[in-house]
């Protein structure tokens, strides 16, 4: 986030980071709304559907003249989410292999930061051969002990010698902030967990509540996300990097540390992000491989193979990991947390007995898709200027 804040500005970023968070939130209620809505019309249905299901059964029920948009939205919600978790999966080898960059070349073992990519093909690979969620379970558990450890040891060296803010820019700049939307929204994007996580829950009437997990969950995001991006950049400013371990000194070994406890805990974070993608896709590719009828095992850990390698080659050809963080965050993750939810509550309202949505409603979900609709297009633009 220390560069997305370099994108925003020092008093614009915290402020639009707080309003972003406090959107994406509403929009994930009303996602959670719509699932409990439509889940009545299922009968025997004992969990709410998932996202796909949730916008194929919003259609299904809307309007005469929009119902048969129902299984294309479902298809685009899973396209989104495959590429949002896959571009998750690319981004991830950029953040590993420039962290190992920097301590090797203080050893002065000099790579390319292609040959880091390929070095930690294996180990990135190994998980994601794991076909059971439960069995991932420790991955996850050791991936966030790794992640916190780090993240409080970089945020002890960002708060040292901090500058005065007059030496930060208030308000980067018009064409810099469809940059930060895009890595912001890429950052909060996690829509996608929201019902399964619900559906997991004991006593799923605490996730929706006002202190309920949700609410609370993502208050405690967006005040870690505006906190590490308000320091990185108060304390390193244009010189922010897109992860702030990289801004470490590279010669300190508790900095080292540091380094290396992020990227483990990113490789281990790898292997579920991946999952999700998997789950998606798989039984489309079980359905059109014959082979996989007797050999179904087989078919799956070769397509997870082939799909590290797509994120592998991704991560080669894209060395811009900042730009391409914003150019996923623009293109799939606005769609899914800005989009989806205000066009199902709309598109379920209309399709109710008289058709009829308040002019609040109206004008609440215009201004989110307006947002979006700004975010997608001016960041979509100025990433691709970046890549380029």
């Amino acid at each position: 986030m220390g560069q997305a804040f370099y994108n925003g500005g020092i008093v614009a970023a915290p402020i639009l980071t707080v309003l972003l968070g406090i959107t994406c939130i509403h929009s994930q209620h009303l996602l959670l709304n719509c699932a409990a809505k439509v889940k009545s019309k299922l009968p025997n249905a004992k969990q709410l559907p998932d996202f796909a299901e949730t916008v194929e059964l919003c259609f299904e029920n809307g309007p005469q003249r929009t119902r048969w948009l129902a299984k294309y939205m479902r298809v685009a919600v899973n396209v989104f989410i495959c590429v949002t978790q896959l571009g998750f999966c690319t981004v991830y080898f950029g953040f590993i292999s420039n962290n190992l960059k920097q301590i090797f070349d203080y050893y002065n073992v000099i790579l390319d930061i292609r040959v880091h990519m390929a070095i930690i093909l294996v180990p990135i690979l190994l998980p994601t051969l794991i076909r059971n969620l439960k069995y991932l379970a420790w991955c996850m558990t050791l991936a966030n002990i790794c992640m916190m450890l780090g993240i409080c040891i970089t945020a002890s060296y960002a708060v040292r010698d901090l500058p005065p803010l007059s030496e930060r820019e208030y308000f980067s700049s018009w064409s810099q902030l469809p940059l930060y939307f895009g890595t912001a929204i890429f950052a909060f994007e996690g829509i996608a967990l929201v019902l399964p996580l619900h559906n997991a829950m004991r006593k799923p009437s605490d996730f929706g509540r006002p202190l309920g997990v949700l609410n609370v969950g993502m208050a405690i995001v967006t005040a870690i996300f505006t906190t590490l991006g308000f320091l990185g950049y108060l304390k390193w400013g244009d010189d922010v990097k897109s992860s702030l371990t990289l801004n470490l000194p590279p010669g300190d070994i508790l900095a080292q540390s540091v380094k290396v406890m992020v990227s483990l805990g990113i490789l281990l974070g790898y292997a579920l992000q991946f999952f999700v993608a998997i789950q998606i896709m798989l039984p489309s590719v079980h359905a059109k491989i014959g082979y996989s009828k007797t050999h179904p095992v087989r078919v799956e850990l070769v397509f997870r193979l082939m799909m590290v390698l797509v994120t592998f080659i991704v991560a080669e050809s894209i060395l811009n990991v900042g730009a391409l963080i914003s150019l996923i965050g623009a293109l799939c993750s606005t769609a899914l947390a800005l989009v989806f939810p205000p066009v199902l509550e709309i598109i379920l309202g209309l399709g109710q007995e008289g058709g009829r949505i308040c002019w609040m409603v109206w004008l609440k979900n215009s201004l989110i898709l307006l947002l979006a609709i700004f975010i997608f297009l001016t960041g979509t633009f100025e990433s691709i200027k970046e890549l380029t």
